[in-house]
């Protein structure tokens, strides 16, 4: 069972609630923060290029030290991120393991975001996007995409190396820009769905979930 992150087993998006806190530590500027809001915009609308986009946030990091990024996301999963857990996710999760279901995290956010997540509802198996970091420090590359169709790659091989069959798996997911991974599995379950993937689900038949 794979369970998207953001507006599935969290009520919030973690892009925007990461903006906000970098912008009560100072460390957000004015035009960024409108950028990024722009950014959130497109992502909704799935019109957003999100290669391009990770590219160029990624490269931002370069040189900074992966210590510091650990240290201010712990903060934030404190802070910010710990009470947008949805009870109804925890259903879900709980129900697929009396099942006897492998829980996997499959998100487009980075693995420093996702793997908070993951401890808080004890999810053994994260699949993220990841940040190359050579000596401690970010080289401002990607060593992982998993976000779009990219997604749909990471869980081949995570499925590949688990034994597993995405014909018989599940994902939850509650945007259009994941459409290539709702495609794919036997079972895709739009929660919480943007207008174009409730559209979409209701073409298609898939199941429709509101867990806020």
């Amino acid at each position: 069972a794979f369970f998207d992150m953001d507006h599935t087993v969290l009520r919030i998006d973690t892009s925007a609630s990461w903006m906000r806190f970098l912008q009560r530590r100072g460390e957000l500027s004015p035009l960024l923060a409108v950028r990024a809001m722009w950014w959130t915009v497109q992502y909704k609308l799935a019109l957003l290029d999100l290669d391009a986009l990770a590219d160029r946030l990624v490269a931002d990091l370069r040189g900074d030290a992966e210590a510091d990024m650990i240290a201010k996301v712990e903060e934030w999963h404190r802070v910010d991120v710990s009470k947008g857990v949805t009870a109804a996710a925890v259903r879900a999760i709980r129900r697929h393991r009396r099942g006897g279901d492998e829980v996997v995290l499959l998100t487009g956010s980075s693995q420093y975001a996702a793997r908070g997540v993951a401890e808080m509802l004890g999810i053994e198996h994260v699949l993220s996007t990841q940040f190359e970091v050579r000596d401690g420090l970010f080289t401002g590359r990607l060593a992982q995409r998993c976000f779009g169709r990219h997604k749909v790659d990471v869980a081949e091989r995570w499925a590949s190396e688990h034994d597993a069959d995405l014909d018989d798996a599940v994902f939850y997911s509650d945007s259009f820009n994941d459409l290539p991974m709702l495609s794919r599995v036997g079972r895709p379950v739009a929660v919480n769905p943007d207008v174009r993937l409730r559209r979409h689900a209701a073409a298609c038949g898939w199941s429709v979930e509101n867990w806020t």
